[in-house]
């Protein structure tokens, strides 16, 4: 498996995949094609013989350097439990430790129950934000300190 950051070609393989890879879920409109373009040195995708595995979207916070946001990690569902994300977390951690953070947060909907397990398995904390994203929008929030 080949581990690199992002780039804007990227953005097609990723799209193409991204409802598929979540049951039939439409997730494609959150991910939009300028966090291809705006955050490439903390996000990385994963191939395997020219075939997308992987792949991690994160940044930096504009509004408190100390911290990191991962946006949205995707990993091809016949390759999930063996410790492909894990890696990507591991190297996403280590990328924004070197640009100075120190805490990295992300979210997901409290239905998403393998992604909280998930989190909690990398020692994540976990809340839950009632109205996050609009009334009847909870979020679950994750934040660790690294």
């Amino acid at each position: 498996m080949e581990i690199r950051n992002i780039t804007v070609e990227d953005y097609d393989k990723v799209i193409n995949v991204l409802n598929e890879w979540w049951g039939g879920r439409q997730m494609t409109h959150l991910l939009p094609r300028l966090f291809f373009e705006h955050f490439q040195p903390t996000s990385f995708i994963v191939e395997e013989n020219g075939h997308l595995s992987a792949f991690i979207i994160g940044f930096v916070s504009q509004s408190d350097p100390n911290q990191a946001y991962i946006h949205f990690v995707g990993v091809h569902p016949k390759l999930r439990k063996n410790g492909v994300a894990r890696k990507l977390y591991e190297l996403f951690f280590e990328q924004v430790r070197i640009l100075g953070c120190n805490k990295v947060h992300c979210i997901t909907s409290p239905i998403n129950k393998g992604s909280i397990a998930y989190h909690k398995s990398m020692g994540f904390s976990v809340s839950l934000a009632p109205d996050y994203e609009g009334i009847g929008q909870d979020r679950i929030l994750f934040s660790k300190d690294i």
